[in-house]
């Protein structure tokens, strides 16, 4: 049994309140805008918060109204989401990626009546789509260049939205405290959509009582307290980022970081220098990539140096700290400061306390790497219908492969077919508009997450795939395709693999290689290329590719080793329906576009 939550019995909007009493000239959040990092205290984000509250109850909202956020992860994004809950309303995230037909289901299915938009593009999405959304009565937009002429009654800039609050909260002073007062934690605060990699998304409603949950697994298990420091980069439309973002930091009264863009990541993680820090695993392996794309072009004595710091430092590292010699330490000490100090102030986490993978299996040498380096790296597991994190690793013990022990929020136990079962504070209150399916999903009380696990000798939990994509072989063994994909995307030249094996006489695999990876060795050996296309296409890269496959094949059984493989042309895409909005392969969709492709490795 899990123990007794320790957090304040608040609702999340109700601690932003607390905050804002006790310190409220503290910095809550800086928003880089044009270079410069501007900060908001306590005080003025509930002030602009509560600000958007009133708005919402000027044009006539009421309580469990589903209030949309179109938008890239901004200072207005969380204002909006905690001034819908000031006043009982339920945030929808929507991915900022997503085209125009997944951002109208979405918007649609949640029976949202207004939705804030980022920009011109992000509201044009809506615009395309306003026929099949007939509840919709506003849209708020952040930033209304190319928008002033707009002919819409639904539209208002964000600014004037929040000036309707004020005159409205003029009128009205005491409403907010009296409706944050009545607010429970069995009440609905956030409907965040599953990723739909095998069909429609689906509407997680998430309630106080279970952010609550979360936000206590977050701050026990990544060590998040006051004088943490988190930068927001991954959507906050999904849950992940809402326990990074704002459950454990709301709790606590971190302070959390708003770069200039999705794009600028890697300069704003060396300005922020966060103490904890979660990346997907495409994020650690990109991460990866450029380190030895750097390395590799430095050459010479850097290189030597470099690979014997990793030589050295990496089966230390695989050790428990207790089981370090004197001499272990020493040179763990002489590598940091010659090699590894620099490494980490190049990817921006020297203050890192401690970094999480998670979403997705992370290729184990990947892991080992960043361990190898000096960061505190662990792999965690969660879920949409879970609140966030339901294990991690402690940094006692940590095995690669593995996702760690149970946080303090969940209740846990595999069935008898292996599946992976949670109980806690922390299990969602079911699907928007979906008995159904909510029916499956919770049985006695224990979620069913549709993933295969198992304990390892250390007492790890490793998730060795997901039910329905296990695979079994023409010879009837069962394989996990993500064991594979994993072993084969350690290799910084391959980006993702798609293993292809039901029913069939061998293992093999559609590679999309790292454009940037691959485009640099290329340049390094003088291989000529114009495209993405070209440079797959390539004989010499093939072999390349042919080459890392068959040293990852030796870390895998020989039932399980990739015997042919396709060279994809083209990068998978969220646009061309192949990917989710984050980033998880649509093997079904990606089989049945490549299906000539396979048939001819067959």
């Amino acid at each position: 049994m899990t123990a007794s939550n320790p957090l304040h019995q608040f609702t999340l909007p109700q601690m932003l309140r607390e905050h804002a009493r006790k310190k409220p000239d503290t910095v809550a959040i800086r928003q880089k805008d044009f270079g410069i990092w501007n900060p908001y205290t306590w005080k003025e984000y509930y002030r602009l918060s509560r600000q958007f509250g009133m708005a919402l109850l000027s044009i006539g909202f009421k309580k469990g109204t589903r209030v949309a956020v179109l938008s890239e992860n901004r200072v207005e994004w969380v204002i909006s989401q905690m001034g819908a809950g000031i006043v009982s309303a339920v945030c929808v995230g929507v991915y900022s990626t997503s085209p125009s037909p997944e951002v109208s289901y979405v918007v649609g299915h949640a029976d949202a009546q207004a939705i804030v938009c980022e920009d011109q593009e992000q509201a044009d999405k809506i615009f395309e789509a306003l026929d099949d959304l007939p509840k919709l009565r506003k849209i708020i937009v952040i930033d209304m260049r190319g928008l002033r002429e707009y002919d819409s009654d639904l539209i208002i800039s964000f600014d004037e939205f929040l000036a309707l609050g004020r005159e409205f909260e003029q009128q009205h002073p005491d409403m907010a405290d009296s409706l944050l007062d009545e607010q429970r934690m069995d009440e609905e605060a956030l409907m965040v959509y599953t990723s739909g990699s095998t069909g429609k998304p689906k509407g997680a409603i998430i309630t106080y009582k279970n952010i609550r949950a979360g936000a206590w697994g977050a701050i026990e298990r990544l060590k998040i307290d006051r004088d943490s420091t988190e930068l927001s980069y991954l959507p906050l439309c999904h849950v992940a980022e809402q326990f990074m973002t704002n459950f454990g930091p709301i709790y606590v009264g971190a302070l959390v970081n708003f770069g200039e863009s999705i794009r600028t990541v890697q300069k704003d993680l060396r300005e922020v220098a966060p103490t904890y820090f979660l990346g997907v695993p495409r994020i650690w392996e990109k991460l990866h990539s450029e380190v030895v794309i750097k390395i590799n072009e430095a050459g010479g004595l850097r290189k030597w140096i470099y690979d014997r710091a990793m030589k050295t430092c990496g089966p230390i590292r695989e050790k428990k700290a207790a089981q370090w010699h004197m001499i272990d330490k020493a040179k763990l000490i002489l590598f940091y400061w010659v090699v590894f100090r620099a490494l980490q102030n190049f990817m921006g986490l020297r203050r890192c306390r401690i970094a999480a993978s998670g979403a997705a299996p992370i290729a184990p040498d990947v892991f080992r790497f960043f361990r190898a380096v000096g960061v505190p790296i662990v792999e965690g597991y969660g879920a949409t219908e879970l609140s966030g994190l339901v294990t991690a690793h402690n940094l006692s013990n940590v095995t690669p492969g593995t996702v760690g022990i149970p946080a303090a929020c969940a209740e846990l136990k595999l069935s008898e077919q292996g599946e992976i079962l949670v109980r806690g504070d922390l299990v969602f209150k079911g699907y928007y508009k979906n008995e159904e399916a909510t029916r499956k999903a919770i049985v006695d009380s224990w979620y069913h997450t549709g993933d295969v696990g198992e304990w390892d000798e250390t007492g790890n939990l490793r998730i060795v795939d997901r039910m329905k994509d296990i695979i079994i072989t023409g010879g009837g063994k069962n394989l996990s395709p993500s064991e594979i994909e994993n072993t084969m995307k350690a290799s910084h030249y391959i980006k993702e693999c798609i293993i292809i094996g039901e029913r069939r006489k061998f293992v093999s695999a559609l590679i999309m290689i790292d454009f940037d990876a691959v485009a640099s060795w290329a340049e390094q050996n003088k291989i000529a290329y114009t495209t993405f296309k070209s440079l797959s296409e390539n004989p010499q890269v093939f072999e390349l590719v042919q080459a890392e496959v068959a040293k990852a094949n030796k870390n895998l059984a020989t039932v399980a080793n990739v015997r042919k493989f396709h060279l994809l042309t083209k990068e998978l895409d969220h646009d061309d329906d192949e990917m989710t909005a984050t980033m998880k392969i649509r093997r079904s969709k990606i089989y049945e576009k490549y299906d000539a492709e396979i048939n001819a490795m067959y």
